[in-house]
């Protein structure tokens, strides 16, 4: 018998990839509907909480200038994402090839990790004073690093034992044996890694913008939302909020896919039970 059409509406939402997309869009609206009618029944000021509706209303009027700021920190986040997985797998391999390296470089990776970009990021802008792009980059580019270095590490060193025996049996090189053994094994913990660095390197970048807004650089949108809030345009406020969190959305939703492209006929991760 031919199904009704509620029956193949079942089973489209059933499907487990339909599912992913619809289950956090219903949620969305529902909090968006939650937000406006609470500021409805509350009436509160748009100078307290405005409206999800005047959010976007603001969006769209001063997309002129929200959009260029959106621009540069996102120039931002990619060159410091870029420089920190190709600088972080760099330094994970060095350190994967001693123990006493590894040893020896850690701790001072960790010491980046642990320190506040707030306290440092006003001293790094001031002695890069004549290159404010580059020393916001720095600044991402400090907070984004810790990951790539920790996860790649951890994954050149978990190495299947039997496997290494076997290379060492047919007298791999130590090159041979990274290229085709350690690197490969480490691909799923340097993925994870990525999608972690890729929120963390906008984190850096709004930070850096912060404090370089604080000293009168003008740049990206985190001088947007410093500006609307000595002026209390909440509304504009919240309109680069919501731009820069659909950034972080968007980055996140790119490196999980890239990561399950890269997985999926092989790892356990990514793969999908067989239908």
């Amino acid at each position: 018998m031919p199904k009704t059409a509620r029956e193949k509406w079942i089973e489209l939402i059933k499907d487990e990839r339909v599912f992913e997309i619809i289950a956090p869009v219903v949620v969305g609206i529902l909090v968006l509907v939650s937000w406006d009618i609470f500021v409805r029944v509350t009436n509160l000021p748009p100078y307290l909480l405005p409206g999800p509706l005047l959010v976007f209303q603001t969006l769209i009027r001063d997309w002129g200038e929200l959009f260029p700021a959106l621009l540069i920190t996102l120039k931002i986040t990619v060159v410091a994402f870029i420089l920190a997985v190709v600088s972080g797998v760099l330094i994970a391999v060095l350190m994967a090839q001693s123990k006493w390296i590894e040893k020896s470089l850690f701790p001072y990776a960790v010491i980046l990790q642990t320190t506040p970009i707030v306290a440092i990021a006003p001293l790094i802008i001031i002695w890069l004073r004549d290159n404010t792009f580059g020393a916001l980059v720095l600044c991402a580019w400090i907070v984004a690093l810790f990951p790539i270095i920790s996860n790649t590490t951890l994954g050149l060193n978990s190495v299947d034992r039997n496997l290494s025996d076997l290379f060492r049996l047919y007298h791999a090189s130590r090159w041979q044996t990274l290229w085709y053994l350690r690197l490969p094994s480490a691909m799923p913990y340097f993925l994870g890694g990525v999608r972690i660095t890729g929120g963390l390197a906008l984190i850096g970048a709004v930070v850096a913008e912060f404090v370089a807004g604080t000293g009168g650089a003008r740049s990206g949108l985190a001088y947007q939302i410093l500006m609307s809030g000595y002026k209390l345009q909440i509304p504009r406020m919240f309109a680069a909020l919501l731009m820069t969190t659909f950034v972080g959305v968007i980055i996140f939703s790119v490196l999980m896919l890239l990561s399950n492209f890269l997985l999926r006929h092989w790892h356990e991760s990514s793969a999908r039970p067989e239908d």
